[in-house]
């Protein structure tokens, strides 16, 4: 017979995270201009990634 036994212990309740409550800040001028930059440049690369699969299927 064991001298001594462990005890289970439950992790604690979950809580709703306290970020989630409180209002995002709005994002900086920084951001939102990078972020505009980031996505023109997306679309150049596919415009330019769909030109090329025309000039391939034109090829064939």
């Amino acid at each position: 017979m064991p001298a001594f036994t462990f005890e289970k212990i439950t992790p604690p309740v979950r809580r709703v995270p306290a970020a989630a409550t409180t209002p995002k800040k709005p994002r900086g001028l920084i951001s939102q201009m990078i972020d505009r930059f980031a996505e023109r440049r997306a679309r150049r690369a596919s415009q330019a990634e769909r030109a090329m699969r025309r000039d391939e299927k034109a090829a064939k």
